[in-house]
This record gives structure tokens, sequence and C-alpha cells, in this order.
């Protein structure tokens, strides 16, 4: 049987939200883009339910119980107002509006804010490609030389040169949006942001998000609490 944990108290924020969003997702520890649904949720302190299917369970589900939620049967879904909210990053986008927070104020900010997004995306992709490759010791150290290092040397290189983000930390410089948490996560899922960012230190502006965004105070009191699982 799946479990499931309630996090935080209701707030104003679950009022906007309309209720207690319910996240399912596999229990894969802190990682994931399940991951960075909840990272928006603990930093806005908005109450939510965290329903985990362990790797074993999760194949029956998928056929049985994920298929009526989503035809395509990919998680995350968010379960809200009696609605099924699938793909995570249009959740993200999809909660910022609501919050009139977490995104750009312009065309041109939310404009970098998807741009940047989408990079972290496409990293993602290429990350789980090469990661759950059944050759993986073969894949992943040459995703690690190629197309991580690509994307690492990309983001730097866009974190410096752009005029929102070089006003630092965030890629919209001192206004913290979801693209941060999707960036943010896909470092931490390549193993980048542990041991103070050592993984990152040849790309200073990156650790700088990285760095900015586990020092927010609900996320480091997340980070620290029994509900952050590494």
């Amino acid at each position: 049987m799946p479990t499931t944990q309630r996090a935080l108290s209701p707030s104003t924020g679950n009022d906007t939200l309309g209720g207690v969003p319910e996240i399912l997702y596999f229990d894969f520890q802190s990682r994931g883009r399940g991951q960075a649904v909840r990272l928006l949720l603990e930093d806005a302190q908005i109450a939510y339910d965290d329903t985990r299917y362990s790797f074993q369970e999760f194949p029956e589900w998928k056929e049985t119980g994920l298929v009526k939620l989503n035809p395509v049967k990919t998680v995350p879904v968010v379960k809200l107002n009696e609605k099924n909210l699938t793909q995570s990053y249009a959740i993200l986008r999809y909660f910022a509006k609501l919050l009139k927070s977490y995104d750009g104020k312009t065309p041109e900010e939310q404009f970098w804010v998807d741009a940047l997004c989408d990079i972290a995306s496409d990293w993602r992709t290429l990350f789980l490609q090469a990661f759950l490759n059944p050759n993986q010791q073969e894949t992943y150290p040459k995703h690690q030389q190629g197309d991580r290092k690509r994307f690492l040397e990309g983001l730097q290189v866009h974190l410096t040169s752009n005029d929102f983000s070089k006003a630092g930390p965030f890629i919209l410089g001192q206004a913290f949006t979801y693209a941060d948490i999707v960036l943010y996560q896909v470092a931490h899922d390549e193993n980048l942001t542990q041991e103070g960012g050592k993984g990152l230190q040849q790309y200073p502006r990156l650790k700088q998000l990285v760095d900015a965004v586990e020092a927010r105070p609900n996320i480091k009191a997340f980070m620290a609490s029994d509900r952050y699982r590494g």
C-alpha cells in the first residue's frame, strides 16, 4: 500500500489554491520531478499530502490506478479540487499563476524563466536516458563528460550574461521562481549539490543559485526535517 503523510498546516496559501493538494509520486527519496513540486509548496508554506508508491507496487498501480488519473501513465499527479493535475512543470506554472508569485512580472521576465526551465528539462531528459540505460556504466560517464558538461557550461554563461540573471542569485536576480526550483532539482539529482555543492565548483554562478535555494528559510527548514529524505 502507498504511504501518505500530511506536510505542514493549512495556510492562506491553501485558501488561494482552493484546498490541500495531494502529490502522487514514487517513493524516490527527495529526488525527481515530484520533489520540485514539494519544494515550491514547502517554500510557500502550503500544506500538502505526500503519497508515495514503492517501486515494487508502482507497476501494478500504473496500469490499474494511474492510467485513470493520467492516460499517459506518468507521475507526478497532483489531486486538487477534484482535478487531476499532470506534468510537473505545468503544475509549477499553474501554482505560480494562482499564487501570483514564483514567475516573472513582465513577458520578458516570463520568457527568460520559461527558457531556463526548458533548458533544465532538456538536461534532465538526457540525464535520465544515460542514468537509466541498461549500459549505465558506459552511458552515464559519457553523459557526465559530454551532455552534462555542455549544459553546465551553457548555464554558467546564461546566468552570468543575461541582464536579469546578473543581478543574482536567482534566474531573475533577487526574485525566486519556479525555474530556480527546476534547475536546482536536476543539479541535485545529478549529485552536484551535495557536500556543499562540491560538484559545482567550476560553475560558480550556478553554485550561487543552488546555495541561495538551500538558504531560503522554509526550504532550509524542510531540508533539516524528517520530511526531507536526501
